[in-house]
């Protein structure tokens, strides 16, 4: 073993440092052998693809090797929650037990920081004379004074979807960069310093590909001198990627133009424009592009292979696209007029000017080997996204050949295609090639990857096909632990009195057991009609508390499911959608129950899930086969590993589609779960929630 992998495994052995960093630390086999694959693959380079099971320990895994490797290290996380645990938690126990003197950083994206300068507009303004929204600016202004990082999650009681929130921060639109007059204390400038001399970064995903995308300054800068990049929970990367290698223009993003058109307008340049008539024009193309897009419900995404969107009459869609591009175009040459009275006119006039281009572009065809849909609800989002994010990992990260990129439409030159279609290299603009020894370590990792040897689910659309793959088991007892109940007498799944059976089972269930029942829906019209249901059927009932997602802030929700039954409180009965299948960690006795309504397909009639199957096809490939079942299978096992967190935890899981005990596919999604035993029956099922009320695990006789 190389000096790196003798550290590694030292650290990991019996007796070993690792006992002084985590609690009731014990040497797991899969956690040495994760840590290992680690180290090898930061001595050679190259990519490591890595599936670490529920109870693995692969934060310790990863993180270890990287900081005994002595290497720059950047880490990329799904979310700003995972962030903020890995920077004030699981690396300050590491060093400290590693006795290794690193500098550490965390970067987050513009909307996580204060900005002093969009702050002090927005109390000069009056916040637009909401008394709540005043009073939350006037909170965050106090707490200005003293912040060091200007970090709003460090603010406590603070709503994360507050409406002052985007009065008080910046987005790369409205940033006005060095010619800002609050420069010299912007947070988000010191934070990326403050990366650029740090160790060990820890970023998010959204951040990494929305920097990526435009190329601003943060990762452009940092990823060529970082020689180890993990990226945890890395089945998120494909999904998150598209969104930002793409194309975007929203009716939220034209108003929200409008307002700091107007607002800075008359603030700043009373009497020199009509700057009324001007906001008027854009807000007023907002409205009619919107309404040229009809009644679509919240959500709903429009097929987009023509001129138009499906159900929109081609002529008026392209008078509506042109009218916001004219109104754009008009509020630029305004601002041009006074662009050097003060740097938010010159920030304004180009965010007219991209806009305007956006729009243009969205009336013209769809860029090759792309996908466009709108979505049509409160507000309407024009997209067009990439099918995955394959060749920019080979080309900008991996640094290989990737196909070669469709040719920029007539009339657009490298550095504006570049702005309009950032998936695509432009070899203008790319960050240069390492040089020829460059052995820089990619490692990514997730509890979920795939459902075969390859990994394919990941490492296909992530372009990884050459990357080295482990797959490490959970260390947990699944047949000792938990029980898998698939009930036959069920309505099938397309079946209009489905939704009403699935709430019936779990508030049988959750009845029993005194709450600690959690139902996952696989649509949102699920997740109303079984919350509905449940919550007519216990209102009032003093021993069980039905919680529906949207109700209360997921946060909020989430707490109250953990707290279960105490003293004067019910037991509580989660009914969940979307992001509960994922990330949610309530280990014990709180949750011993986990339903799942149906099989989570994707649904064949979403425009990407289309294009892509649509590409299989033409490949020769089955979409079903190759596409459907994977992914079903790995949100199967993301939502069935809500159940078990711990090697003390018991439960049951029940899947509430015949279709897994009666199609020959089920065998496939069948074999992803984590091997629990079946119950045989319904008394199988009933013996076992008496076994988990009475403090036992689930086994009971009858099971399968």
């Amino acid at each position: 073993m190389s000096p790196l992998e003798d550290a590694v495994a030292g650290a990991f052995a019996a007796g070993g440092v690792l006992g002084g960093a985590a609690e009731a630390f014990r040497p797991r086999e899969g956690q040495t052998a994760m840590a290992l694959a680690v180290a090898r693959t930061i001595d050679t380079g190259g990519a490591l693809v890595v599936e670490a099971g529920t109870g693995v320990g692969k934060t310790y895994a990863y993180l270890v090797p990287a900081l005994l490797s002595g290497e720059r290290v950047l880490v990329s996380t799904a979310t700003k929650t995972l962030q903020d645990q890995l920077f004030g938690r699981d690396l300050p126990r590491l060093l400290e037990a590693l006795a290794l003197p690193r500098r550490l950083a965390l970067l987050k994206g513009r909307a996580s920081y204060l900005c002093l300068h969009r702050l002090e507009q927005a109390r000069q303004g009056g916040a637009g004379g909401d008394r709540t929204v005043a009073a939350t600016l006037a909170r965050i202004e106090l707490w200005a004074q003293a912040t060091r990082s200007g970090d709003l999650a460090e603010l406590p009681g603070l709503d994360e979807r507050s409406p002052a929130i985007p009065l008080a921060t910046s987005t790369r639109e409205n940033c006005l960069g060095s010619g800002c007059p609050r420069f010299r204390g912007c947070h988000v400038h010191q934070a990326r310093r403050e990366a650029l001399a740090a160790d060990v970064v820890v970023v998010n995903h959204h951040l990494f590909f929305a920097d990526l995308a435009v190329r601003e300054s943060g990762m452009a800068e940092l990823l060529p001198s970082v020689r180890v990049a993990v990226f945890d929970e890395a089945h998120q990367l494909n999904e998150t990627g598209v969104q930002f290698l793409g194309q975007q223009l929203g009716t939220g993003q034209l108003l929200d133009f409008t307002r700091d058109l107007l607002a800075t307008g008359l603030q700043l340049a009373r009497g020199l424009v009509d700057w009324q008539q001007l906001a008027a024009g854009c807000e007023r193309a907002a409205r009619d592009l919107r309404l040229a897009a009809g009644g679509g419900s919240a959500g709903g995404r429009l097929r987009w292979s023509g001129e138009a969107p499906e159900g929109i009459a081609p002529a008026a869609w392209q008078q509506a696209l042109g009218e916001v591009a004219q109104a754009l175009e008009r509020a630029a040459e305004g601002l041009g007029t006074v662009s050097e009275i003060a740097p938010d006119f010159a920030r304004l006039q180009e965010r007219a000017a991209t806009l305007a281009g956006r729009a243009r572009r969205f009336a013209g065809a769809c860029a090759p080997g792309a996908v466009r849909w709108a979505e049509a609800g409160l507000q309407l989002r024009l997209v067009e996204s990439p099918l995955d994010i394959a060749q920019t990992v080979r080309s900008r990260l991996l640094h290989r050949p990737a196909d070669a990129a469709p040719a920029a439409p007539a009339g657009q030159g490298d550095a504006a295609w570049q702005d309009e279609a950032p998936w695509q290299d432009a070899d203008a603009a790319a960050p240069a090639p390492p040089p020829e020894d460059d052995r820089r370590a990619w490692i990514f990792t997730s509890a979920t990857l795939g459902d075969d040897a390859k990994l394919s689910w990941f490492t296909g659309p992530c372009g990884l096909d050459d990357a080295q793959v482990l797959r490490v088991g959970s260390p947990f007892d699944y047949p000792a632990q938990a029980a898998l109940w698939l009930p036959r007498a069920l309505p099938k799944p397309a079946d209009p009195g489905h939704p009403a059976a699935v709430a019936a089972l779990a508030g049988d269930a959750a009845r029993r057991l005194g709450g600690r029942t959690m139902v996952l829906t696989t649509t949102l019209r699920a997740l109303r009609a079984i919350g509905e249901a449940l919550q007519r059927r216990f209102d009032g009932d003093p021993a069980l508390e039905v919680l529906v997602q949207g109700q209360w802030p997921k946060r909020r929700l989430v707490e109250r499911f953990r707290e279960g039954a105490g003293p004067g409180r019910p037991g509580c009965l989660l009914v969940a959608s979307a992001s509960f299948w994922e990330g949610v960690d309530v280990p014990g006795a709180a949750l011993q129950l986990v339903v799942i309504d149906k099989l989570p397909f994707p649904p064949p009639g979403d425009p990407l899930v289309e294009a892509r199957s649509q590409r299989l096809e033409l490949e020769g490939r089955s979409a079903f086969a190759d596409y459907f079942i994977p992914e079903a299978a790995v949100a199967l096992k993301q939502g069935a590993g809500r159940l078990i967190r711990s090697e003390d935890d018991r439960g049951v899981l029940v899947v509430c589609d015949t279709r897994l005990a009666g199609m020959g596919y089920g065998r496939r999604l069948l074999a992803a779960l984590p091997p629990m035993h079946r119950l045989a029956d319904a008394a199988a099922f009933d013996a076992a929630l008496d076994a988990l009320a009475a403090g036992q695990g689930p086994r009971a006789s009858g099971t399968g």
